[in-house]
């Protein structure tokens, strides 16, 4: 493995790729650490620590945004939207085309149309950035406008309409440049530009989370003052290498269906044959966490405002068995949404139909995609049951072994999704660069597959 490494510097090509992604990605990380004008930067650090004990509920809201940018939310930076507006008016795109008529037609017209689509979803971008711009300005002007605490001291040294509009435009301007720098990683870098970097955000956070263990190994733990000992980080080790490890037979875990295509004689090359159809087990990816915690956000601060009902608050408590599983039942709930909009059995029925491509054992037409529909369903049903146990298993190591959340982020949920989605997507890449110019890929045996593979 380190061997293919060293070959990947080896030819010119590849050395310009990485060197041109590290580039790139330290750019971004630039980005994320110079602050916008007129924010006070030590009392918004005093204010981000007043948050975590003051409100768990506007914590977590900021820190599933900071998650994705890197840091950048907490220190005001001009990357503090990080890339999650075009994350979410991609997400928004994606759910519209099979809605849409006319979106559905630019979609069949090939590269045409897909150009066209990512144009409105940078469009949708801007419209997205410019909102939540103006929230964040708002919440850094007088936070209690947004249902936040009131800091004890100013974050803004001269706070107003001016401030909103120059932060609205600066935020703005640093997700599209991020957004430009993502699409330069895919043209000439090695792939992956927006993921490649939302995970470089993601992976920011390992050495603070490093620091915590070696933190509690010094002092215990904050909560229980239990000594945090070497064989606990040795257990932890453990637990962390087999939740990677079953993370990746998540991602690349498929269900092959068999397809019989008719033999086609083209020049010297006959093709067609028995060939198979890989369903995804965990189709949805990260999507149903990301949607599930999402909408979660939102009850706490909203039976706040409501006296008659916030009783029920200590139901959405992010430490509390019933936050657990309704978090659960959502994930379960948004992968079935999500392959029923984007797992169309019909159309790839009609296309095996036309390609003269069928399923052995199988009538052509409606008993096809029944039989896709079906058999989709249960990989799905699968997929979303270890999806939830990969999503609650760090809350449930914050709640039992008292780990701050911090680290515990790292043995499960969207953190290792990404990491483990990207990183064997990019091998995969680099692997087929490798393997063309006729050196050892990554592995002995085999050949790694990408989340496309």
């Amino acid at each position: 493995m380190f061997k293919a490494f060293i070959n990947a510097f080896k030819v010119k090509e590849l050395r310009d790729k990485i060197l041109f992604t590290m580039g790139v990605i330290i750019l971004c990380r630039v980005a994320a650490n110079i602050p916008c004008p007129g924010v006070d930067m030590a009392n918004l650090d005093k204010y981000f620590t007043q948050l975590g004990t003051e409100s768990q509920a506007a914590g977590q809201f900021l820190g599933m945004f900071d998650l994705f940018s890197g840091g950048a939310l907490q220190k005001f930076a001009i990357g503090a939207l990080g890339i999650m507006p075009y994350i979410s008016a991609s997400i928004i795109m994606q759910l519209l085309v099979p809605v849409v008529p006319s979106l559905e037609k630019l979609q069949r017209e090939g590269e045409v149309g897909h150009a066209k689509i990512n144009q409105y979803t940078r469009y949708l971008t801007i419209v997205i950035c410019m909102i939540q711009g103006a929230m964040a300005a708002v919440a850094m002007t007088n936070p209690s406008r947004l249902g936040l605490p009131s800091p004890a001291l100013p974050l803004v040294m001269n706070p107003g309409t001016g401030f909103i509009i120059m932060s609205m435009i600066i935020l703005t301007a640093g997700t599209m440049v991020l957004v430009w720098l993502g699409e330069r990683i895919t043209e000439r870098g090695i792939g992956n530009g927006v993921s490649i970097i939302i995970t470089a955000n993601i992976i920011e956070r390992l050495p603070q989370a490093v620091m915590g263990v070696v933190e509690m190994m010094q002092g215990g733990f904050s909560s229980s003052g239990t000594r945090f000992r070497l064989v606990h980080v040795l257990l932890l080790f453990i637990i962390f290498a087999v939740v990677t490890a079953l993370t990746i037979l998540l991602t690349q875990g498929q269900r092959k269906v068999p397809i019989q295509m008719a033999k086609r004689i083209q020049g010297n090359k006959i093709s067609g044959g028995t060939t198979y159809m890989p369903l995804k087990v965990n189709f949805p990816g990260v999507m149903p966490i990301i949607f599930a915690g999402a909408i979660l956000i939102f009850p706490p601060v909203i039976l706040q405002v409501i006296p008659p009902l916030r009783f029920l608050g200590v139901y959405f408590s992010h430490d509390s068995y019933s936050y657990m599983c309704i978090y659960g039942l959502l994930i379960l709930a948004f992968s079935y949404f999500w392959v029923a909009n984007m797992f169309n059995p019909v159309q790839i029925s009609d296309n095996l139909k036309k390609e003269g491509a069928y399923i052995p054992g199988i009538r052509p037409g409606k008993p096809t995609a029944d039989f896709l529909d079906s058999t989709m369903t249960r990989v799905t049903f699968a997929g979303a049951i270890f999806l939830t146990g990969l999503a609650v298993f760090p809350m449930l190591l914050t709640k039992w072994l008292k780990i701050p959340y911090d680290i515990a982020s790292f043995f499960g949920g969207t953190s290792l999704l990404i990491i483990v989605g990207v990183t064997i997507d990019t091998l995969s890449q680099l692997e087929s660069h490798l393997v063309m110019r006729h050196y050892e890929g990554f592995l002995q045996r085999g050949r790694l597959k990408g989340r496309r593979g």
